[in-house]
């Protein structure tokens, strides 16, 4: 009965756009039959397919079939409910396209790669020595979730890096400490994105600087750091918790039910018994951190070779022109040749072990491969529909009249982009040369809007179920992607509150020593408060 209903909510949902799409149609001026252009072009509606996606995977539970449906429901919309026209607009310029573009099969490659990493890693007994030797020197829950936080930060290269990295690392530490998996999952998010958008080596700074034409990008990028809120009153956030214990929302039902009864899963599906199941006895610690310090530097030195950095080119500009596909596939690349060859010399593993590896690592990586696919062609239907030029004529249109609010208007506008079509980056494409546009770079609130622009989208990305940083967390911490984005979801509204806030006093007062102080004593006061309202309501309910 329970999966009928399942069954009939993606159904509703597409006849409910099947009779408003009807209902659009008819108030739509006519066209001209051979008019290939879509009528909801450019309108309310090619934001639809990803409202109804993410709706259904909140509702259903369910991320793949509602990524589906919202990709089906973006075809309709871009071939005026023609059948052929879904078909072909869904599957061949929306999956097909999606899984042909270089820059995503690089990121498959290296997703491939990491799974067959972390299956070997997992089968030499490095990540149990590392467990073992984390229980012996971590003593604390706090302990380890402020080590989670620190290599996180650590590891601000590439968000995709930072997400599968400090997940294979930080497991089996959080394992033994009992902290839910859906707190690590938070936890590796949180230090992902947010980390990156505010360090200036980094894929994330290459990508902001690309988008300011007169060569000032990283300049801009760096000036903008303090004023990206968002970011850092996330990292402020975590740590309060960490040391407090401070739990609420679905996640406080996680976190107590690993550490007082030890499930760290909570009823989720337990996706780290196959990795598991043959770990070696003699691993040692060094058998998981040589390979991940290898990933990092191989990683690095990929990143700067993409950019020319090997050609003559200096090495800011050689990451500022990096590829981070190309970089983060030829790194992996090199790293699991080295990795498999240090196994073989320390006889940990046998060859026979070592090929066996490879397709279960990739079988790890099919669950974060498939939404990634349907993420993407989800994208690819909102970009045919014009949702992101939609966005920009409403934002040109009020930008003028509302100067000292501009930065909190973005910085909304921001999130709800990020957060409909899952993308980040585009999200700064489309926003942060409008605000130059009315804004010069020497004008303090220009830098102040260019933050909320960033700090905006990096929260949207942070709360999508179909941003592929949130869906690479979930297989990082091996944890339940839906829940996943249910539990972090209340955090991340708590920290967009209070940088909402903190930009309102950033566009008045456009100076740092006085916008950001406001922001941290705010986030501080704020958790305080909520600290003392569920201390009160768990007194009144022993």
């Amino acid at each position: 009965m329970k999966r009928r209903r399942l069954l009939i909510i993606p159904l509703i949902g597409l006849l409910l756009t099947l009779g408003l799409g009807v209902l659009a149609l008819a108030e739509a001026e006519p066209e001209a039959a051979a008019e290939a252009t879509s009528r909801f072009y450019q309108t309310f509606w090619s934001l639809l397919p990803p409202i109804i996606a993410i709706g259904l995977a909140l509702i259903t539970k369910e991320v793949y079939s509602s990524l589906f449906v919202g990709i089906i429901v973006g075809g309709m919309l871009y071939s005026n409910f023609s059948f052929e026209g879904t078909l072909t607009h869904a599957f061949n310029e929306g999956i097909v396209a999606s899984l042909a573009d270089a820059y995503n099969v690089g990121i498959l490659v290296f997703l491939v790669i990491l799974g067959i990493m972390v299956m070997l890693m997992n089968m030499a007994g490095g990540s149990a020595a590392f467990g073992r030797w984390a229980s012996e020197h971590i003593k604390s829950r706090a302990g380890a979730q402020l080590a989670t936080i620190a290599l996180g930060v650590l590891i601000f290269i590439d968000d995709y890096f930072n997400c599968l990295t400090v997940g294979s690392v930080m497991r089996p530490v959080t394992d033994k400490s009992n902290i839910s998996r859906a707190k690590l999952a938070y936890l590796i998010d949180a230090t992902a994105a947010p980390v990156c958008i505010i360090a200036p080596v980094s894929s994330w700074a290459a990508a902001v600087s690309s988008y300011v034409s007169d060569g000032n990008g990283l300049a801009l990028f760096i000036k903008a750091i303090p004023f990206n809120f968002y970011a850092l009153l996330t990292i402020v956030m975590m740590i309060f918790l960490a040391l407090t214990g401070l739990e609420y929302g679905p996640m406080a039902k996680h976190e107590k039910n690993a550490k007082e009864n030890g499930d760290i899963f909570s009823g989720m599906k337990n996706l780290s018994e196959m990795a598991n199941e043959s770990a070696n006895e003699n691993g040692r610690v060094l058998d998981l951190v040589l390979p991940i310090a290898v990933l990092i530097v191989s990683c690095v030195i990929g990143m700067i070779y993409s950019g020319g950095f090997f050609a003559g080119e200096s090495f800011i500009n050689a990451f500022s022109n990096s590829d981070a596909s190309v970089g983060l596939m030829l790194g992996s690349a090199v790293t699991l040749v080295i990795t498999v060859v240090y196994y073989l010399l320390r006889r940990i593993l046998t060859f026979k072990q070592i090929a066996e590896s490879i397709p279960e690592g990739f079988k790890s990586m099919v669950p974060a491969i498939l939404i990634l696919t349907f993420a993407w062609s989800l994208k690819a239907m909102t970009d045919s529909l014009g949702a992101k030029q939609y966005v920009e004529a409403l934002v040109n249109s009020s930008a003028a009249g509302f100067k000292s609010f501009l930065p909190a208007i973005i910085f909304l506008i921001a999130c709800f982009l990020s957060f409909s079509t899952g993308t980040s980056w585009g999200t700064f494409g489309i926003l942060i040369p409008i605000t130059l546009g009315v804004f010069p770079l020497s004008d303090p609130l220009g830098v102040v809007c260019v933050s909320a622009c960033m700090a905006g989208a990096v929260c949207g990305d942070h709360c999508s179920p179909i941003s592929d940083t949130t869906i690479m967390a979930s297989a990082g911490a091996q944890c339940d992607h839906v829940t996943h984005v249910a539990t972090q979801l209340p955090y991340a509204m708590t920290v967009a509150g209070v940088s909402f806030f903190a930009y309102i006093i950033a566009g008045l007062v456009p100076n740092v020593l006085v916008a950001l102080p406001f922001g941290i004593a705010l986030m501080l006061c704020a958790l305080v408060l909520l600290r003392k309202i569920l201390g009160k309501g768990e007194a009144e309910n022993e």
